[in-house]
């Protein structure tokens, strides 16, 4: 094993992030008795799939209204395994979501037997910017496809906003609705790993948005979503269920679970992390249905900008090691970027990104939130595995992971304003070391 640890280390008071610190020495024993941080690269658990973020209508608009090197450089800082975070996760929706320009769909009126479908819309803005991103990523990305409302004459309400909910006559239209658009973006160059049934499935919103009763999300997979992928050979692609907060993620995992025929088709569960950080939620998820999978599908900072904020930062370290040492399988962040209002959003549901484009001045800014990514992204790479960590400090988050090669990686989070001194502890081996106040630390041992 390593004699010494690389230290990376990003601090509040500090001008920089991702400082690389001299690294830290192993000791034979804990000299110091300082509390431990105690990991254990022989107890493994979940297979880490990786990180990314959305391709949204809005992202993808917003980095046309900069300059070409501020588009080529946002694409490098998100997909560069050396220069970025190394993204090779994505998710896109299937047409119109919030953030979009506009309600839109990929069908005229009525058109129940889908002859006008056409996704050619997104040849504008979405298509090229997957496109890019995989150029950069030197491979393909494992992309989710979402859908946040069905066309406004197939629901209740007979619009694409404000919930509603799909009209049973048209549920096998629909079903065939997700088959045309993973066939139209595969001819497109853009393979569909898997799909959501629905993005928020439990939230009446003002945009884009569709109800399902857990039933209902049930019984449309059993009944015509997972038939349609068998009878048009899409039965390799993931169907991800709930897509939503994980206040009443166990509630909605058992009554589609529960039931076979529809489990039979269901790769995992999809969260989000507004309402509740109830991370203890994944674990019941997971314990209850072990051959399933957990995803972490959305999560942004609602209500507009913040330049230069901190806690934004320690929001996403916070539910990232919260849901990994939850079992969670992989990480997709919201909008890649968004403009300096935090849109275009079409009904003004402004948010923050983790790089934010002013189209005024022309400027890119990076906010925390993309380094905290970074300081899990940069170095718990795909197909690592989480190993079990625990902390005698009661002041820090800690999550430890064995990649590939065999490097362990241990992520610690200090959101307190005071220093916190603490050793790991790892095969008989200690190094002493210091959480500073308001700190996110990646220790690597090589």
């Amino acid at each position: 094993m390593t004699k010494t640890i690389r230290l990376i280390e990003s601090v509040k008071n500090e001008a920089d992030f991702w400082q690389e610190k001299a690294p830290i020495p192993f000791e034979s024993e804990n000299s110091g008795g300082e509390p431990p941080v105690t990991v254990d690269p022989g107890t493994e658990y979940q297979e880490w799939m990786g990180f990314g973020g959305a391709f949204t209508e809005a992202a993808a608009y917003t980095l046309s209204q900069v300059s070409p090197a501020h588009r080529e450089r946002a694409i490098t800082a998100y997909f560069s395994e050396g220069d970025g975070l190394g993204y090779n996760l994505g998710r896109t929706h299937i047409h119109s979501c919030d953030f979009s320009l506009e309600n839109y769909t990929y069908v005229d009126e009525g058109d129940t037997a889908l002859d006008s479908f056409s996704i050619d819309r997104e040849n504008k803005y979405v298509l090229p910017l997957i496109h890019d991103a995989v150029k950069e990523a030197g491979k393909e990305l494992t992309m989710l496809a979402s859908p946040w409302s069905p066309p406004a004459w197939m629901k209740t309400n007979g619009e694409m906003n404000h919930g509603g909910a799909l009209k049973p006559e048209f549920r096998e239209a629909w079903a065939r609705y997700y088959v045309k658009y993973i066939e139209a973006m595969e001819q497109a160059g853009v393979p569909i790993w898997g799909v959501s049934v629905q993005n928020e499935p439990a939230a009446k919103q003002v945009w884009d948005s569709c109800l399902y009763t857990a039933e209902e999300e049930r019984d449309f997979i059993k009944d015509h979503l997972g038939p349609a992928f068998e009878q048009h050979g899409l039965e390799d692609k993931k169907i991800v269920i709930w897509d939503h907060n994980r206040d009443i993620i166990v509630e909605r995992a058992e009554t589609v679970l529960s039931d076979p025929d529809a489990a039979k088709y269901v790769w995992g569960t999809g969260n989000h992390w507004y309402v509740s950080e109830e991370f203890e939620n994944l674990s019941i998820v997971h314990e209850k249905f072990p051959d399933k999978h957990l995803l972490f599908t959305e999560g942004c900072i609602e209500g507009g900008v913040q330049l230069g904020a901190w806690h934004t930062g320690e929001r996403y370290a916070r539910n990232i090691i919260g849901d990994m040492n939850n079992w969670l399988e992989g990480f997709i962040d919201w909008n890649l970027v968004l403009n300096e209002e935090g849109g275009p959003n079409h009904v003004g549901n402004f948010c923050d990104a983790p790089i934010i484009a002013d189209t005024k001045k022309d400027e890119l800014h990076f906010n925390s939130s993309y380094y905290f990514i970074g300081h899990f992204s940069k170095f718990i790479r795909p197909g690592a595995r989480r190993i079990h960590s625990e902390t005698a400090v009661t002041d820090v988050s800690v999550t430890a992971f064995k990649n590939p090669d065999g490097s362990v990686v241990l992520v610690v989070l200090n959101e307190k304003e005071t220093d916190v001194p603490f050793a790991i502890s790892m095969e008989g081996l200690s190094a002493r070391t210091v959480a500073k106040g308001r700190s996110i630390a990646t220790y690597v041992m090589e």
